[in-house]
């Protein structure tokens, strides 16, 4: 099963509604379709999505990684000794973790369709369907409210309010609104995006449960790179604090693990470089006793598929953010998970079960 082409293809959907946080504003997707051939003819999917304010990745980058870097590197390589192929995907560069997952999630669909196995069999097998969150962006609260309550009766009974890009108190405001709106009936998770500082992250977070808002939990209030900070935020309050923007790495992770800096780790692809290093995140994350959400950027239903197979595969991934194709205005993606509201389901065709990736508008061949 030798590694014969590496494939790439830019991809632009827009947004059915503008994606708003403390980091970015997002109108469409822009990401890069990776597709390896083997000398089998068996064809691996894969996405990196260019998210410039999180991973420092652009499309540009994403493909000079892989077509000058990466792809020398794999070709001829035997997808059969997959663990001296995937250390060599890792050592071939620093950084640049969306184009090493996009080129790992293809070669993880190879090795599973050669096992005749859908991948999330795979790599564990513990479950084949998952509830996925929906995502409040940043706006008034009255816009939010009206959201938020739109999603719920699309059916979704957890959401994930932004906050975090202008004052405290603004943010109050929108919280306020939202449970307003739709009641005790759903959980409520926010994620500030690095968007606060330590201390008004605490005072905010407890105001919030003096008011009996019952926040599920807090997604990165401070900076990715103060961990102490993220720490001293953790043991001041009582909701549950999870790490996103300052766990990429298996290293990063055990920093965070060992003070015990958060509660939850979110683990993307895009941030990891891949399911691979993934597993090691959540290994890690699972010998200390602290759970995982799997999420992703905004990214279509190719790389979403694969989240899906990793996050579906082990127990102690618990919480599932794949609403990014939802907000999507098209669907380029032939096979792979399956919607129905919030509820995905894996497809059992071998490997990510993606059957083919239509070229259109929106779609440029490279």
């Amino acid at each position: 099963m030798i590694i014969q082409n590496i494939e790439l293809s830019r991809l632009y959907v827009p947004l059915i509604k503008p994606f708003k946080t403390a980091l970015r504003t997002v109108e469409k997707l822009e990401s890069i379709y990776v597709k390896v051939t083997c000398d089998n003819g068996m064809v691996g999917w894969g996405e990196a999505a260019a998210t410039v304010a999180i991973t420092g990745d652009s499309l540009d980058s994403i493909e000079a990684a892989i077509l000058k870097t990466i792809k020398p590197q794999l070709i001829g390589q035997n997808l059969l000794a997959y663990e001296r192929v995937f250390h060599a995907l890792h050592a071939s560069m620093v950084g640049n973790s969306s184009a090493k997952a996009a080129v790992d999630m293809a070669l993880y669909d190879l090795i599973a369709q050669h096992c005749g196995m859908p991948l999330y069999q795979f790599l564990g097998g513990y479950q084949n369907q998952l509830e996925t969150d929906y995502t409040v962006s940043v706006n008034s609260p009255e816009e939010m409210g009206e959201d938020a309550l739109q999603y719920l009766k699309d059916g979704f009974n957890v959401l994930k309010i932004k906050v975090g890009k202008d004052n405290i108190q603004d943010d109050i405001l929108r919280i306020q609104e939202i449970r307003n709106r739709v009641g005790n009936q759903v959980k409520i998770r926010l994620d500030a995006n690095q968007g606060w500082q330590v201390k008004e992250a605490i005072s905010s977070i407890r105001k919030m449960e003096d008011m009996g808002l019952d926040i599920e939990l807090v997604e990165q209030p401070v900076k990715a790179h103060d961990v102490e900070g993220l720490k001293i935020v953790t043991d001041a309050v009582d909701t549950p604090i999870m790490a996103d923007e300052s766990v990429f790495t298996p290293k990063q992770a055990l920093e965070v693990l060992k003070i015990r800096a958060a509660d939850l780790i979110n683990i993307k692809l895009m941030k990891s470089g891949g399911i691979y290093k993934a597993q090691i995140i959540n290994a890690l994350a699972e010998e200390c006793g602290v759970e995982c959400m799997v999420g992703s950027m905004i990214e279509s239903r190719l790389s979403v598929t694969a989240a899906a197979h990793f996050a579906a595969s082990k127990k102690n991934i618990t919480r599932f953010d794949f609403d990014a194709p939802l907000m999507l205005a098209d669907d380029l993606v032939e096979g792979g998970v399956k919607y129905e509201g919030r509820v995905m389901t894996l497809s059992d065709q071998p490997g990510l079960g993606i059957v083919n990736v239509r070229v259109g508008e929106g779609v440029e061949r490279g």
